[in-house]
């Protein structure tokens, strides 16, 4: 097996040329990584439609995949960054090796024998303090001080033993007669006196209650059958049904965005549906209930309301306070002929995205006609 060769470097570097080589080729990289953010940004301008002479931007399922594909790419930079910026430290902190001494230069003039004074030197810290003197003998007593103020008085004393009874004293003069007694029962009945003359004739009574109802008559023959009369109104007869069950995902900008419906759709023959099932036309003057339902796959912090012939509908909106994932509202209203209804999402906040439940009622909305 042969041994590897290498080509000649002529001339041949030193440790100070290979080091400079290597910070060089750290910038070329440097160079065209930036070459490489610079082109991303390029790519996100495309997709997005700002750059000049492009007539719009792509989709969105086409912008989201783009992101994925930049957002992956700046992942790699910023790893190859990590690694030059440990290869430029490495390569600065590389110690160079000194080259052979020069020769000995000439003796420089003797200096003066004696130099100036050094500067006087800093003032030493202040030494612990000495042990503390003997006590001095007392003074003599001072004057006597001012009567303190009386104490309060204290509380009374526990109440003495009772004294012994003294002798009954002389009876009292008699007192004032009192009312009247209450009336004794009454006495027994006395004997029954004899029988009086019979009394003149009352008045006649008032008239009895009717009697029963007879047994019913024989039934008559049937007659003849009228015309029939012309059918009714049948409110019901105008009615509309439609829904996403598809998982939509839906851009909910600052003035709101209609919700498409395609799925399930069930329509009266006077209620149509735009191409794209966002905009439904109702050709019938009448009292309408129109009711919807709106789920998320995450809690949002969004509006839903109903847009009639244009007009935002206070009474169908729908404004949480809180982030949610489920809105249903139900309204009735008079629409004239040939009036439009649209289900639409708007931002409490900002702009966002939602994204409606797949495989089941990720939207709904039901028409019907009460009068």
């Amino acid at each position: 097996m042969s041994q590897p060769t290498f080509p000649q470097i002529d001339p041949p570097l030193t440790r100070e040329g290979s080091l400079n080589e290597i910070i060089a080729s750290i910038a070329a990289e440097e160079l065209s990584l930036s070459h490489i953010l610079n082109a991303e940004g390029e790519k996100l301008q495309y997709v997005l439609g700002t750059l000049p002479g492009l007539d719009g931007a792509a989709a969105l399922e086409e912008v989201i995949q783009v992101n994925q594909s930049v957002q992956d790419t700046l992942s790699s930079v910023v790893e190859q960054q990590m690694v030059l910026s440990a290869k430029l430290g490495a390569a600065l902190s590389a110690p160079v090796l000194p080259g052979p001494a020069g020769p000995t230069g000439p003796a420089g003039p003797t200096g003066p024998a004696t130099g100036p004074a050094g500067p006087t030197g800093a003032t030493g810290p202040t030494g612990p303090d000495g042990p503390a003197g003997a006590a001095g003998p007392a003074g003599p007593d001072g004057a006597a001080g001012l009567t303190g103020a009386t104490g309060p008085t204290g509380p009374d004393g526990a109440a003495g033993a009772a004294g012994v009874t003294g002798p009954a004293g002389p009876d009292g003069a008699a007192g004032a007669t009192g009312p009247t007694g209450a009336t004794g029962p009454a006495g027994a009945a006395g004997a029954t006196g004899a029988t009086g003359p019979a009394g003149p004739d009352g008045a006649a009574g008032a008239t009895g209650p009717a009697g029963p109802e007879g047994a019913a008559g024989v039934t008559g023959a049937t007659g003849a059958a009228g015309p029939t009369g012309a059918a009714g109104p049948n409110p019901t007869a105008t009615a509309g049904f439609a829904a996403n069950t598809q998982g939509s995902t839906i851009l909910v900008a600052l003035g709101g965005t209609a919700v498409p419906m395609p799925n399930a759709q069930v329509f009266s023959p006077d209620i149509t549906a735009n191409a794209g099932s966002t905009v439904f036309t109702v050709a019938t003057a009448g009292t309408y209930e129109i009711s919807y339902h709106v789920n998320t796959t995450l809690a949002l912090l969004l509006g839903t309301r109903l847009v009639i012939n244009g007009v935002n509908n206070t009474a169908s909106t729908i404004a949480p306070v809180v982030s949610t994932s489920h809105f249903e509202n139900q309204i009735k209203v008079a629409l004239p002929a040939n009036s439009t209804v649209t289900l639409q999402l708007y931002p409490a906040a900002a702009a966002g995205t939602a994204i409606l439940v797949g495989g089941g009622a990720g939207a709904s909305l039901t028409i019907v006609r009460l009068a």
